[in-house]
């Protein structure tokens, strides 16, 4: 199964993707949209949204895990936050995927076994669980563990064949 995690915000959104069979996990891709802060927002939000549908088109998850969005410094910053949310949901539903959403803490439960993890600890989880040589940068580590967060909730390891 083939898992597409995405981490929204409002400057950088990052996504991971990765393979599983519920029991061992492969990274396949990750990275981040980060388009100018010049732009303004409704061009911001398609180059987000352009981004990840051929993220999906390429990769062809099966299904897109999503961080929920929990907090913001002001109002403004978590209405951007949500059209941002807003896009990837569109981007998942737009190609028919199963779309599932997740708390921060949720996520690090999963990842590091702490809801109150750091960044650090979390991107240093993500490299171990990964086999990664090298920690993915923050954003990226934070969709490749929204993907993990999903792979360890809904999936029933299969035997090895």
């Amino acid at each position: 199964m083939i898992i597409l995690g995405v981490d929204p915000g409002s400057l950088r959104t990052g996504y991971g993707a990765i393979e599983t069979d519920g029991r061992r996990h492969r990274l396949l891709e990750m990275g981040t949209f980060a388009p100018s802060p010049r732009l303004a927002l409704p061009a911001r939000l398609c180059a987000i949204h352009s981004g990840l549908a051929k993220v999906i088109a390429r990769l062809r998850p099966d299904v897109l895990a999503v961080e929920d969005v929990f907090h913001a410094a002001n109002a403004k910053s978590a209405l951007v936050l949500g059209h941002v949310r807003g896009v990837v949901l569109l981007a998942g539903a737009e190609s028919g995927l199963s779309v599932s959403a997740f708390a921060p803490a949720t996520v690090k439960v999963q990842v590091t076994g702490f809801g109150r993890a750091e960044k650090a600890q979390v991107a240093m989880m993500v490299s171990r669980i990964l086999a990664l040589e090298e920690q993915p940068a923050g954003d990226a580590a934070d969709a490749l563990a929204v993907a993990l967060c999903h792979a360890h909730l809904n999936m029933v390891a299969r035997p090895a064949s």
